[in-house]
């Protein structure tokens, strides 16, 4: 299915961000829309090609953009820099999350009682924080999170449907992590999914991503599995 993207800014206390719609071409709207959170980079070409093949399942996809309109991260200081300030402050994160929601509910494309989001990495922790704010989400998936609680309220119970797509190798997230987050769904009341893939590390979504030595690498079948996944649980709760 082809799909067109364009542009959405769009503006929090004053700050201006560049968002991007992407949907297929020659639907109709309104259509169920999923929110693509990016990695700790920023709005980038991996997370636009994400939301153009939502869009060949038939969703308007919205390219997230947390930091700012032209703010990216092109090495891993500059990476560091635009990403850490938010993991310090999980409040304004959370604030910065929930805005985009609601910018999004408000696009006439998009079907506002049929809204997901999907995350890599930083955008992994991203979705899940949304859950735990009790965004009006059917669903989120979240790819190679990170799955630290963010230290704040969090809604009981999380109605929220969540699925976790996990590199059993991952040196950001050791199992006791998985094992933490699993008993703090349980605890919230969730409906969640935890899958995790043996032999695959961070970033395993990530054809670009390269740098094994760090637990950090691109891995095919993972990729192809953990879509496909999604792809059914988008189908669950967008249905």
């Amino acid at each position: 299915m082809e799909s067109h993207i364009r542009t959405v800014d769009y503006h929090r206390n004053g700050e201006a961000l560049g968002g991007a719609l992407v949907l297929p071409e020659g639907a109709k709207a309104p259509l169920p829309g999923v929110l693509v959170f990016h990695g700790w980079e920023g709005r980038s070409e991996g997370q636009e090609a994400f939301a153009h093949r939502l869009a060949g399942l038939g969703y308007a996809a919205f390219c997230v953009d947390l930091y700012g309109k032209g703010k990216r991260g092109t090495t891993p200081q500059e990476c560091e820099a635009l990403m850490t300030p938010l993991i310090q402050d999980r409040a304004e994160l959370r604030e910065r999350l929930l805005h985009v929601v609601q910018v999004v509910g408000e696009l006439p494309e998009i079907d506002a009682e049929r809204v997901a989001a999907i995350g890599f990495c930083f955008g992994g922790l991203c979705v899940l924080d949304l859950a735990r704010a009790g965004a009006p989400l059917r669903g989120v998936a979240s790819f190679h999170g990170l799955f630290t609680p963010p230290g704040l309220p969090t809604v009981s119970p999380i109605k929220t449907k969540v699925v976790a797509y996990h590199g059993w190798d991952d040196p950001m997230v050791p199992p006791a992590d998985v094992v933490a987050l699993g008993q703090e769904l349980t605890a919230a009341g969730a409906d969640w999914q935890i899958h995790a893939f043996g032999g695959a590390k961070h970033a395993f979504m990530n054809p670009g991503a390269n740098a094994p030595e760090m637990g950090i690498e691109y891995h095919e079948r993972t990729a192809h599995r953990a879509w496909t996944g999604m792809a059914g649980f988008l189908g669950e709760v967008l249905a």
